[in-house]
């Protein structure tokens, strides 16, 4: 009986077998940003709509193109062949504007960077709408993920205090805030306790005299401050507030001030900046700025 020759070593691959492939199975579109495979989104719907691929990117990145019933916002996204890619029957090619957005940013959160940013809150569940808007809630800005990004936060406000603060796309809007806030008046409440000042009991006279003072007579950081408005905005047995008025205050200025003429001080809540106000937006949500208001 003959032996089987024995195989030629140089003969024989010592390479790894390759591993079987699967079917690759369709994305859920929720996840379509991350898909490694198929078609590009704006070159599929370009064939599709009979349009050029910048349009097709200008209808996707405006939130009108559906795949598989999930909007989806990446010009860059892939799509499968089995995937159903949508285009809205309202879609236009309008272009997209930046947004300015409005949040009462609770006691304990950052307005711009920091471990615990406000940016944090801004999620499509906490939107609000304005119920004064012209023409209602259908007129309010259809939200996108991309109103999300590039976003700078300005008229910052200390962690302790709450109110209006505002994040925008729109430089024009971050430099009238941000580099010429002298200019812009600001309404905060600020509470006060109503019993106990910090030399005795909170009377009448005690709160005039501190509020004459607090419109006219002190100085800041060794410079006098110009006058301010200050009157009683709320004043119970239990609650007292202020209601403060004033262009270009400087942080730690009103704790301060407050200081200053005796008072205790428990709360700031801004209210009101230029000629926006916050409203009955709820602490923790945003709405947009409409195009047509103006600080």
């Amino acid at each position: 009986m003959q032996r089987a020759p024995k195989p030629d070593p140089a003969s024989v691959s010592t390479s790894k077998p390759k591993p079987r492939t699967r079917p690759v199975k369709a994305t859920p579109a929720a996840n379509i940003a991350e898909q490694k495979v198929g078609e590009r989104l704006a070159k599929r719907l370009a064939a599709q709509a009979n349009c050029s691929r910048s349009e097709a990117e200008q209808y996707i990145e405006g939130g009108w193109v559906k795949v598989d019933g999930k909007v989806v916002e990446q010009a860059g996204a892939r799509v499968l062949a089995t995937q159903k890619v949508e285009l809205d029957a309202h879609a236009n090619l309008a272009t997209l504007e930046e947004v300015t957005l409005l949040m009462h940013k609770p006691v304990g959160y950052e307005s711009g960077e920091g471990r615990n940013p406000a940016l944090l809150l801004l999620d499509p569940a906490k939107q609000s709408v304005d119920p004064n808007l012209a023409g209602g809630a259908a007129a309010a800005p259809r939200f996108l993920q991309r109103h999300f990004s590039n976003l700078t936060p300005t008229t910052p406000l200390p962690l302790e205090a709450s109110g209006l603060i505002v994040f925008t796309q729109d430089f024009r809007i971050a430099r009238k805030l941000n580099d010429d806030a002298d200019r812009v008046e600001q309404e905060c409440m600020v509470q006060v306790d109503s019993k106990r000042a910090l030399q005795g009991p909170v009377t009448d006279e005690v709160l005039q005299n501190a509020i004459r003072r607090l419109c006219h007579g002190l100085s800041f950081n060794g410079i006098e401050l110009p006058p301010i408005k200050v009157s009683i905005a709320q004043q119970t047995p239990t609650e007292l507030w202020l209601r403060f008025a004033f262009k270009g205050i400087r942080p730690g200025q009103i704790p301060q001030m407050i200081e200053r003429v005796g008072l205790r001080l428990l709360a700031i809540k801004r209210i009101r900046i230029g000629r926006i106000p916050m409203g009955d937006l709820p602490v923790g949500h945003w709405r947009y700025l409409p195009s047509y208001k103006k600080f």
